[in-house]
């Protein structure tokens, strides 16, 4: 094995490795837990066998649906998607770990998270972030969340454009500029031509997402919620479902390169909601965070 398979092994290793360790702490906040495991395999563009991953599925009492999945995958690719991907040639090799969890909770934000390392010909770079989507206006908790991903970011000199790149992705731009969330952090294509840096920075960044959310998630579960914060969440889950099926790049990603589907779309809450011309009671704490879901600095 040479050292680029070798690298490649490694990041493919890690990231099932977090996997693990996320597992663990979704099963530490919901006890009752119920998992569904499934390895899947794929063919590639030209019907070779070309990779496959492991789907975790779970459901339970304080999270509601949740998809943690790690992949990898290889081989030739569909050319013209190949042209729009950046790298050289019509064959790819593509690794990493996709996540995301909605509470039942109202009060409990919804995230997400992925990493994932990437080769297209000659062509080597990584992509990736973290981002929240609270239903109710914790800021505190907003803060926090921020506060980690600023505190890993930093000693890298990227944590201000990762920042903006994550406040001007996560839009809905069909509704006016407005952010799905509240944001987080955000990187594609970065490369720095240095791969074993930029290998040890992404492990080291990924490995504080569970710090950045279960804490959250520890103090705000058990809080008592009423039936306008249930119907607000599920509205904007409604508008999370809108990001996801029209905007999202890792969703385009995963269908063009022949992967699960169900394992692509696991993103999508298990319930969501769409009213004509909604909009949130006035005066009422939902109100209040709608303008929470345009960019702002937070530490």
């Amino acid at each position: 094995m040479n050292n680029l398979e070798a690298k490649k092994n490694d990041f493919h290793q890690y990231v099932k490795d977090l996997q693990d360790q996320i597992t663990k702490a979704l099963f530490s906040v919901d006890p009752k837990l119920s998992l569904e495991e499934d390895l899947w395999e794929r063919k590639d563009h030209k019907g070779n066998p070309g990779g496959g991953g492991i789907t975790r599925a779970f459901s339970g009492d304080v999270i509601e649906n949740a998809g943690v999945n790690t992949s990898k995958v290889f081989g030739a690719i569909d050319p013209a998607f190949a042209s729009r991907l950046g790298g050289t040639g019509d064959e790819m090799w593509a690794a990493g770990i996709s996540l995301i969890i909605h509470p039942r909770n109202p009060r409990v934000p919804t995230v997400h998270a992925n990493f994932r390392m990437i080769q297209a010909g000659e062509r080597f770079w990584f992509g990736g972030g973290a981002d929240l989507t609270p239903y109710y206006p914790h800021e505190e908790d907003f803060q926090y969340f921020h506060s980690i991903w600023k505190n890993a970011l930093t000693p890298y000199g990227v944590y201000e454009d990762m920042k903006k790149e994550c406040d001007k992705y996560f839009v809905n731009t069909h509704r006016g500029g407005e952010m799905r969330g509240v944001g987080g952090f955000f990187y594609d294509h970065y490369n720095t031509n240095d791969l074993d840096k930029d290998l040890a920075m992404v492990k080291d960044i990924s490995s504080n997402f569970i710090n950045s959310y279960f804490p959250i998630v520890e103090k705000r579960k058990g809080e008592a919620y009423t039936e306008a914060d249930e119907d607000f969440q599920l509205h904007r889950r409604g508008r999370y479902v809108e990001f996801n099926l029209l905007h999202d790049r890792g969703t385009m990603f995963g269908l063009k390169t022949n992967g699960r589907t169900d394992s692509i779309l696991i993103s999508l809450p298990a319930r969501a909601k769409f009213t004509y011309k909604y909009k949130p009671a006035a005066g009422s704490v939902h109100e209040k965070m709608m303008e929470y879901y345009f960019p702002r600095e937070w530490n």
